[in-house]
């Protein structure tokens, strides 16, 4: 269902369109994701997997799992949760791996194209940012205002990352953008850039990241070799899983796609929605879900007590809908999709309590229970890896000035340790200008000191504070092992 008014949000959709999906017509807007799209007409199984034979549908929205893959105009394997829609397309549920459709732009004969031949193009830049989101555009920002030619590279055709469909107002003061709106913030962030030797190369995937500081990149099917003086990571973060039976249902989301789906595409993910995870995101996304007219059943956490803001919480339960903590999700059931969902309460040892199992009648269940740094690039690069439990796991090792492992090679925000937007922004400050200190030799030293300490002193305030234990302990226990 297609939302039609909001409170906030006007939905600025394209050309209505015709697609096809296997062998029906629907209709669609231009641009929007063809998994946005299929929702809309009421799809929800995408593919099935390959070894069961189960249904699959949608669940990150970011390109990051393989659940939303489908066969499109012929090419398997597409993901369709970021690829955008376009008139005339064949979308075809998947069955297993995938295979290719050898028409007649494919068959063997044909005349190849520039990327199948190898194609590529060798460009060279001071610093690279891998990631348009709050991290990335406020460190291009920072290395700009210091005089450093910037490519920041992102894979989506939008930049702004996450803040992109975060509606709440933020909070702190107005350097942490308080009372000001996630997708406002992100307008501002970008309006930073204007006059700044800083390119944005959009609808780019990253494909390798090498010693050498190399990166191989691939836009509009043609592959380019960035190299790069340094680079700066700013990767962000994906959602985690909950186990539990049927889990891998069509209905079962992360919650940065429902926000994806509701706030970006003006399409929401169902009628009724069991929300699990009553930290700031269970919570905020829980009010953004009444907001768009659905009907939220309960929010559950299996912890004995809320662990988001209680401002949050009580916007949540001032709408009627119950916050049950120390309950987790047992199971959910449907053929092909969520029609309901078990849940019980835990004891003290998060074990289920005998006798305490009830049945919700819902469609929709969405995970709000953690994020885990992306990291890979950093990985592959060879950086030095640790494990922080406080941060979401495994990370690159960094010092204080977010300087990792290898020299010239920085990570910022979610990528470098779970925590708020706002904090990101921070680091991608100091990220930025740790940047421009190692790459220009003429810079203001002093100005450079001033934006440096400013930064710093800005993260621990950031960090003060009962909300910012986990974090703060991270960074310590990170700043031992990375310096």
């Amino acid at each position: 269902m297609r939302l039609t008014q909001h409170p906030i949000l006007e939905f600025d959709r394209g050309r209505e369109i015709e697609f096809e999906f296997d062998g029906r017509k629907l209709l669609g807007f231009e641009g929007e994701s063809i998994a946005a799209a299929l929702h809309a007409n009421g799809i929800r199984v995408f593919r099935e997997s390959i070894k069961r034979k189960r249904p699959r549908g949608f669940f990150c929205a970011i390109g990051r799992c393989s659940s939303c893959l489908m066969t499109v105009d012929g090419i398997p394997n597409i993901m369709t949760c970021v690829t955008p829609l376009k008139e005339d397309m064949k979308v075809e549920t998947q069955r297993g791996k995938g295979a290719i459709l050898l028409t007649e732009s494919f068959s063997p004969g044909s005349r190849p194209t520039e990327a199948r031949r190898g194609a590529k193009d060798v460009a060279t830049v001071s610093l690279a940012i891998v990631g348009a989101g709050p991290a990335g555009l406020s460190a291009a920002a920072y290395a700009g205002r210091m005089g450093v030619e910037t490519i920041v590279i992102d894979e989506n055709d939008v930049p702004g990352g996450q803040l992109i469909k975060q509606t709440h107002m933020f909070f702190g003061s107005r350097e942490h953008y308080a009372q000001i709106r996630g997708i406002d913030i992100g307008d501002e962030l970008i309006a930073n850039l204007s006059g700044l030797p800083v390119k944005l190369m959009l609808g780019t995937t990253v494909l390798g990241l090498y010693p050498d500081r190399t990166l191989s990149l691939l836009a509009n099917r043609r592959h380019i070799e960035l190299r790069a003086d340094a680079v700066i990571l700013a990767t962000g973060a994906s959602e985690n899983m909950l186990a539990f039976e049927n889990c891998d249902l069509p209905g079962v989301y992360g919650a940065g796609a429902v926000q994806t789906l509701m706030n970006v595409h003006g399409v929401v993910p169902g009628k009724r929605v069991l929300m699990v995870g009553a930290g700031n995101i269970g919570l905020i996304v829980a009010y953004q879900l009444l907001q768009a007219g659905v009907d939220v059943a309960a929010v559950i956490d299996a912890a004995p007590e809320v662990g988001g803001y209680h401002v949050h919480a009580a916007k949540i339960r001032r709408a009627g809908v119950p916050i049950l903590t120390s309950h987790t999700v047992q199971r959910v059931t449907g053929p092909d999709r969520v029609e309901s969902a078990e849940i019980c309460r835990v004891d003290d040892h998060w074990q289920p309590v005998p006798g305490s199992e009830r049945t919700l009648s819902v469609d929709t269940v969405c995970l709000a229970v953690g994020l885990t740094p992306n990291c890979e690039l950093a990985f592959q690069m060879g950086c030095r890896e640790t494990y922080v439990a406080e941060l979401g796991g495994p990370v690159a090792a960094h010092d204080p000035d977010l300087e990792t492992s290898i020299s010239g090679v920085f990570i910022a925000g979610d990528a470098s340790g779970i925590e708020e937007a706002s904090t990101a922004m921070i680091e991608g400050r100091l990220a930025g200008l740790a940047a421009a200190e190692l790459l220009c030799r003429e810079v203001d030293r002093e100005e450079l000191k001033r934006l440096r300490s400013e930064a710093t002193s800005s993260l621990k305030t950031l960090r003060a504070g009962p909300f910012g234990a986990t974090a703060r302990e991270g960074k310590r226990k990170m700043f031992k092992v990375g310096s």
